[in-house]
């Protein structure tokens, strides 16, 4: 891969994950104090996210594999869903926001797939050059975060604003993608259609091995808290008085950064079980920081639970994405990692996002949210998690090496 088509990859990957970042993260506290939404509605907004991600698989592979060159679809999601965010910053209330965003999680979520589908095409050897394109996304996410703390957006009541940014943003890589490599689809266009691949469903014999299917059952379950910290963790820190919220949460990010450098060296050393086993603990210990934290003396508490972002995610998403690898085998290799992404963002997302608006709404007070309450509720939820996956889950294997 030369230098030129690396920048272009790179590029791409940036303005694909500061598009999201732009808006998804401070969307509900928007919700909250713009739209006057309640808990429930701000996760059927989130919810969206999961049925993009069900429908996604179908845009990939009843299209994009199928007639089209991978960087013009991504093209004309993009300006497609520069349009919707645009229209969605526009819209007076709940009822005129939600069918928008709803549109426009079926327009991007596809577009996941397709940027890593245009970088591993242009690759020799993406185990070793994927990664260090990769990084350029996580980056934009933190950029578009640190780029709202920076405006004070959050604190003047314009997060309207962080829709129209993602759209600008979207604008720019709709028409930059018409300039990237082409990447032909890679299969005729009479090619048999097979909705089991789609969906990853030739993977779902993994399941009859009891510790794969312990990982896939908690897998599924702890996206419930995930789901509460994506959600709401905006809306808490700014209605605990935590400035240039969006930006102090960006930090996670950097942390997730941080952590994946090191990963490889863990997983060498503690084994699968291990890291997963603490990944699920700092989901506990990140929302009891969260409950007892305050932004006077336990101010430490609340900037700890966001760096512990970097453990949450990386020990046992990433890990998880390794082991899974281990257990499917060369053959089913893309079919598992497809079933655990259907069953994580599509599934238990869906179903934490639901969760959490409830008990959001339920703690509900005149001036806010009784956030102590609310965050309990996630960390007991993980703790069971946690005490289920130690006790029924066994490593059959030794450990990862890499």
């Amino acid at each position: 891969m030369n230098l030129n088509i690396r920048l272009q990859l790179s590029l791409m990957m940036f303005l694909e994950f500061f598009i999201w970042g732009a808006w998804f993260v401070t969307m509900g506290t928007y919700l909250s104090k713009n739209l006057s939404a309640t808990g429930v509605q701000t996760g059927l907004a989130y919810q969206t996210q999961s049925i993009g991600a069900i429908i996604a698989p179908f845009i990939i592979g009843l299209i994009a594999d199928r007639f089209f060159s991978a960087q013009r679809i991504l093209g004309v999601l993009h300006l497609l869903g520069a349009a919707a965010l645009w229209y969605a910053a526009r819209q007076p209330d709940f009822g005129g926001f939600y069918p928008i965003i709803l549109i426009y999680m079926v327009l991007y979520m596809p577009t996941l797939a397709l940027v890593n589908a245009v970088s591993f095409r242009q690759m020799a050897d993406p185990s070793t050059e994927f990664p260090k394109v990769r990084v350029l996304g996580t980056i934009g996410w933190i950029v578009a975060g640190l780029l709202i703390g920076f405006m004070a957006w959050e604190t003047s009541n314009s997060l309207s604003n962080t829709f129209m940014m993602a759209a600008a943003a979207s604008a720019i890589l709709g028409v930059f993608s018409f300039f990237l490599p082409d990447t032909p689809p890679p299969k005729a266009k009479d090619a048999n259609i097979n909705i089991a691949d789609l969906l990853g469903l030739d993977a779902l014999g993994l399941l009859k091995n009891r510790s794969f299917l312990i990982f896939f059952l908690g897998s599924v379950m702890v996206c419930v808290p995930l789901a509460f910290y994506y959600n709401f963790t905006n809306q808490f820190l700014n209605e605990a008085g935590v400035s240039g919220a969006a930006g102090k949460m960006s930090m996670g990010q950097m942390s997730e950064v941080l952590f994946m450098l090191v990963l490889p060296w863990l997983l060498a050393r503690w084994g699968v079980k291990k890291m997963l086993l603490i990944g699920m603990a700092a989901w506990v210990l990140r929302y009891l920081m969260f409950a007892f934290g305050d932004t006077g003396a336990n101010y430490w508490m609340l900037v700890t639970g966001i760096l512990l972002h970097g453990i949450c995610y990386d020990f046992f998403f990433v890990t998880g994405q390794i082991y899974t690898d281990q257990k499917a085998g060369a053959r089913f290799k893309s079919a598992a990692q497809g079933l655990i992404t259907l069953a994580t963002y599509g599934v238990g997302m869906f179903i934490g996002s639901y969760i959490s608006g409830l008990v959001v709404d339920k703690y509900a007070v005149a001036d806010g949210h009784n956030w102590q309450q609310v965050w309990l509720v996630p960390a007991g939820i993980a703790f069971a998690v946690l005490a289920g996956f130690a006790i029924f889950f066994r490593q059959e294997q030794e450990p990862a090496t890499t």
